[in-house]
């Protein structure tokens, strides 16, 4: 979805409070055999055949507004290979520590109305695993009872958790769940154990899940997204705090702590998205640093430091498609 439909994502909850059964069937799901945490997954329907039939694949030579490293640390971004990018719009990529298995979200049309894209069949969390030549097959995460409807954004993996934003039947809004692998497969999905009136926008925790990071419009920010903190105490999810140095009057979200917790990566900008790095010092994060330009959002690192993002493609200020890059390190 473009940057400005994803400014309003946290509120599209309001076309879905009429939802009713009627609204489609979902197909039973299945698990490989053996699946790890990251792997499990159901195969996808084929979510390449809801693409419009005129929309072709951008390439970079075709990209207006190619994304571009600022800085001496890393290559220019390039497109990841099919399978994982296509005609349709791939977003919200988030790697695995280990560089082996990534996830994201796919809409067949980016275009299309939030009511498409909840009975489509396809739109949703994907995930693919990295083999000797390239990228596995798309599997879609499956995140709902067979029957029941939900669109499924938002997702963050983390050991044997994963957090993700729905909106989904029996429930007013969008809201934050959490689902566990057990018995090899997703399951468990219950509502995230954050206080709603913390307003959480696209999150990220640390490592050893002590601290929560997200973005939102709450009272007391600089304007537009803020990025906020919740220290976890006993168990529990403190008021959040304004991180302060790193948020500026335009949009700054779509937070990522990296393993260690020694960098914050996050996306700038209201229309022509940014990336941009802090870095924390004695404990206190840093005046931020632009990495990458030219519609460059959502970061997700490895631990080798490779940056795996979403590119969106405008022309005439249309957004078109959107995909995954990804920006090595140097050496």
């Amino acid at each position: 979805m473009s940057y400005q439909k994803k400014l309003s994502y946290f509120v599209f909850a309001l076309i879905l409070i009429t939802l009713t059964l009627a609204c489609g069937q979902a197909e039973t799901p299945t698990t490989p055999a053996n699946p790890t945490p990251e792997a499990s997954a159901t195969p996808m329907l084929d979510r390449e055949t809801l693409i419009p039939s005129e929309q072709g694949k951008i390439t970079p030579e075709e990209d207006v507004y190619p994304p571009r490293s600022v800085t001496d640390e890393y290559d220019d971004p390039v497109p990841q290979p099919y399978p994982v990018n296509t005609a349709g719009g791939e977003d919200s990529a988030f790697i695995m520590p280990d560089g082996d298995t990534l996830y994201l979200w796919f809409t067949p049309d980016v275009n299309a109305p939030v009511e498409e894209q909840l009975t489509d069949g396809v739109t949703g969390i994907y995930v693919f695993h990295k083999t000797g030549d390239g990228w596995s097959a798309a599997e879609r995460v499956m995140l709902q009872d067979p029957g029941k409807v939900a669109l499924d954004g938002c997702g963050f993996v983390q050991n044997n958790v994963i957090w993700f934003c729905s909106a989904r039947e029996g429930y007013t809004g969008l809201l934050w769940f959490t689902a566990e692998f057990t018995d090899g497969e997703w399951a468990n999905w219950q509502l995230a154990d954050f206080n709603p009136d913390y307003e959480v926008g696209e999150l990220h925790l640390t490592a050893d899940g002590e601290e929560l990071y997200f973005h939102s419009s709450r009272a007391g920010g600089k304007g537009g997204y803020d990025i906020w903190v919740s220290q976890k105490v006993d168990g529990a999810w403190q008021e959040p705090v304004n991180l302060g140095v790193v948020n500026s009057p335009r949009t700054d979200g779509w937070p990522f702590i990296t393993q260690e917790g020694s960098e914050l990566w996050f996306t700038r900008g209201n229309g022509g998205a940014e990336l941009w790095r802090s870095k924390r010092i004695n404990g206190q994060w840093g005046e931020p640093e632009q990495m990458f330009t030219h519609f460059a959002g959502e970061p997700s690192l490895d631990t080798e430091g490779n940056v795996y993002f979403t590119h969106h493609f405008f022309k005439d200020d249309v957004m078109l498609e959107a995909d995954i890059y990804v920006a090595k390190k140097k050496d």
